[in-house]
This record gives C-alpha cells, structure tokens and sequence, in this order.
C-alpha cells in the first residue's frame, strides 16, 4: 500500500481526509499562491498543482514511487473576483458585506501524485447566504474565525447560521471535496483506508 501524504497545513482538510478514514502525513509547502489565471477553475488547478508538486519534489526517489500526494486550494469567487484570505478586520467586514444576502461560488482544486501518475480536477459549489446586518458581520470578525478563510467565512463553524443553502459539495466549501478524491483513488486502486 501507497501510504498518503497531505500537502496543506490546513486543519479542515485533515479533518476531512480523517473523516473518510484515510491515514496520511502532513508536508506543507511554501508556494506562492499569486497567480495568472483566466478562469476560477484553472487558478485552484493551477496552485493545487504548484503546492503538490512543491512537495512532490522534496520526496527521495523511493518515497515518491511508494506515497501518493494529495494537495488542494480553494477561492471563493463573487461579482468576477476572488475573494482570498483576509488581511485584515476591515478587508473581512468589506468581503462579508459583499456576501450578504447573494450566492457565490466556491472552487476548489485537487492535485493527486504518485510516481508517473497524476490526476487533477475542480469542484465548483454555489452557496447563498441570507441577509447579514453590519452589526451581525463585526460580530463575527469578533469571533476571529475568518481569518484564515477564503471569503473570510467558515461554514462549518459560526457562519453556518447565514447559509440559507448550497448547490454542490459542502465538502468543498470547508476545503476538499473528499467524495470526488476518494473516486479519484479508488480508480487506480491507490488507496489506504483504515
């Protein structure tokens, strides 16, 4: 068995990988996330793909033919923008504003390598969210979960009382679209379950 390795620090996506009983390491990589892009969907390829292969490329040749790499990126995008990570307090509130009472997308891209094989791909979610008040918004950034989120929201967490709905993968709202990954594996029977 090929044993997993996650490329992202991020504690949603090892929830979720744990969550479908996969075991995996975790190796961060230090990649840029600036990027070209034309479309949502070729910017998260295109930076799961960077930080996969970031990490890829740090395996000695045996690790590389014996682990499979998993990494992944996420945007929200609104109004033909992506809203990233916030920088600060009044970024946040300006985002959240932007979100309230409107449905976005969000995409998440998924790089999987291992040895000669790769595989990417792109989950798209769209997600309204009801009308949410300035006083309901600092609130919030109060809280301080925004910020180390896309879109400066959570919706697992707090936020989750502002989703009046979402077509698509929840998964891929907190961060990976773990259903589509594990079909993803299990095509070429590479997978490590408990």
């Amino acid at each position: 068995m090929k044993s997993i390795i996650l490329a992202s620090g991020s504690p949603r996506r090892k929830e979720l990988l744990s969550q479908i009983g996969l075991e995996f390491k975790v190796i961060t990589s230090n990649v840029s996330e600036d990027t070209l892009f034309t479309s949502p969907e070729d910017m998260v390829k295109d930076l799961a793909y960077n930080k996969g292969m970031a990490v890829y490329h740090t395996l000695s040749d045996e690790e590389k033919q014996n682990s499979i790499v998993i990494s992944a990126d996420t945007i929200v995008y609104h109004n033909g923008k992506v809203l990233l990570k916030p920088v600060d307090e009044r970024d946040a509130f300006n985002i959240l504003k932007s979100l309230s009472g409107k449905k976005h997308e969000v995409f998440t891209g998924t790089f999987i390598k291992s040895g000669n094989f790769s595989s990417s791909f792109c989950e798209k979610t769209s997600v309204e969210l009801f009308d949410i008040s300035d006083e309901e918004i600092r609130d919030y950034i109060a809280s301080g979960e925004p910020f180390d989120k896309a879109g400066a929201y959570g919706i697992q967490g707090l936020f989750a009382r502002y989703i009046k709905g979402i077509e698509g993968d929840y998964n891929n709202v907190v961060g990976l679209p773990v259903g589509r990954l594990y079909q993803e594996l299990k095509k070429y029977d590479q997978i490590y379950c408990k």
